[in-house]
């Protein structure tokens, strides 16, 4: 199912079109300005845009312009009841897939939104083909040079130490890694070494034979020979016992092992990445790690950010755990409210992307209406938008939660947050940019 976003300010036009695009299996999301529309594409997956071209504010051919200078490549379709061959012109310079004058063929315009559709289809195709990590959602700066690292380290062998807090996508950038090698036709095996009991562990690691001991029943292959060929990931190698540590440091040394049991001692191929949210060095200064261990695990070390620190990466992780659980949920993709992403972007995610992820689900299982607002938020975030109390507030922090607050109820149409301030437009756009509210591609015009 695609997704349109339409934008007109004529009520009786969106809502006819709307509910021919709905019939036809379409997910159609609409506003009446261009600010709004901006708002949905910052916040939602767009496979096409049907725009009109008379707009209050910003108009169609501005709204071209913001989407080439922020390189949204989206086919976008025009609309407009005053028809002109240089306004067409204008509108195809600035990309425009196609210029429909109204009243609206309804047959032809469904024929052009599944070409423009099919092109926006191609169009990811090949910017996914073009990425080199597509699992691992970003745009910031700081995973980008965590993108470099994993590109060049994935051509190697080199053992790889992942480091990070908890929930930051370890075990993804440690499959990631895994895929982009030439080792991806063979195993990726997982050691999760705080799930298995210590008195398992080095059976679980290194195997044992038949008769090794009290319950040894038949013969048990480890996973590290499991992992043969391909590639073993110690995940939380910081919970390791001591007891283990040498042994693995000898596995990693020696590239052999012996089964518990066993005189016999194996060739291993194996490539070995961990990761830990601990800070080894000081483990090792304590000494609850070994040095020798330590320096064998990290080669390469790849340090993973936390969310609060790329937060320009929340809203496309959003709009993907958004399509994630809907589908899976057999729900319609949701619509999120401005003050719900502002709340999102600017809360502190200790448990980063996968809270993020759990939060998001939580929303749209329990959203049942397709727009998704502050109450279907767990508790501990819902009270970070409690408003403070006016008394602690001086008059400008007063007038900016104002503002916002009616700029927020009216999806940022700012002629109608205007009208409920009881202030003009103008003067609206004042102290928007007074307060940092203007978005920034209107300060520049």
């Amino acid at each position: 199912m695609a997704n349109i976003l339409y934008i007109d300010d004529e009520i009786s036009a969106l809502r006819a079109i709307s509910a021919i695009l709905k019939k036809e299996g379409y997910s159609v999301y609409t506003a009446t300005t261009a600010e709004e529309g901006i708002n949905i594409l910052k916040n939602f997956t767009v496979d096409c845009v049907l725009l009109d071209y008379r707009l209050p504010g910003m108009d169609g051919i501005d709204l071209l312009k913001w989407m080439k200078l922020n390189e949204v490549s989206i086919p976008t379709v025009m609309l407009t009841a005053y028809g002109t061959i240089e306004k067409a012109v204008e509108a195809m310079k600035l990309g425009a897939y196609h210029y429909l004058i109204k009243p609206i063929d309804t047959q032809l315009l469904l024929n052009i939104l599944k070409e423009a559709i099919e092109k926006s289809k191609g169009i990811k195709k090949i910017q996914t083909s073009e990425t080199p990590f597509p699992e691992i959602i970003s745009k910031s700066k700081a995973m980008q040079e965590v993108f470099y690292i994993m590109q060049m380290v994935s051509e190697s062998n080199a053992n790889v130490l992942i480091t990070g807090e908890s929930g930051t996508g370890k075990e993804l950038v440690a499959r990631a890694i895994h895929r982009k090698s030439l080792r991806s036709s063979k195993p990726f095996v997982v050691v999760d070494c705080t799930t298995i009991p210590e008195n398992l562990l080095e059976s679980e690691l290194f195997g044992h034979e038949k008769g090794a001991f009290t319950g040894a029943t038949d013969r048990k292959i480890g996973l590290i020979e499991l992992a043969h060929e391909g590639t073993l990931f110690l995940d939380e190698i910081g919970e390791l016992p001591m007891s283990l540590q040498k042994k693995l440091l000898r596995f990693l040394q020696e590239r052999e092992i012996q089964r518990i049991g066993s005189t016999q001692r194996i060739k291993i191929d194996v490539r070995v990445i961990s990761a830990t949210n601990k800070d080894l060095e000081t483990a090792v200064k304590e000494g609850n790690f070994r040095e020798d261990l330590y320096w064998r695990l990290n080669v390469i070390r790849i340090n993973l950010p936390p969310l609060r620190e790329r937060r320009e990466d929340i809203p496309l992780l959003v709009n993907h755990f958004l399509y994630k659980f809907s589908k899976e949920n057999n729900k319609p993709i949701p619509q999120i409210e401005s003050d719900v992403m502002e709340l999102l972007i600017n809360y502190d995610w200790p448990g980063n992307v996968r809270e993020l992820a759990n939060v998001i689900e939580r929303a749209v299982v329990l959203s049942p209406s397709g727009l998704i607002s502050i109450k279907y938020l767990p508790k501990k975030l819902q009270e970070k938008w409690v408003t403070p109390k006016e008394d602690s507030l001086n008059l400008l922090e007063i007038e900016k939660s104002v503002i916002l607050k009616a700029l927020n109820s009216t999806g940022w149409n700012q002629t109608k947050a205007a009208e409920i301030l009881g202030i003009s437009r103008k003067q609206l756009r004042t102290k928007m940019k007074h307060h940092g509210l203007l978005p920034q591609f209107e300060e520049e015009k």
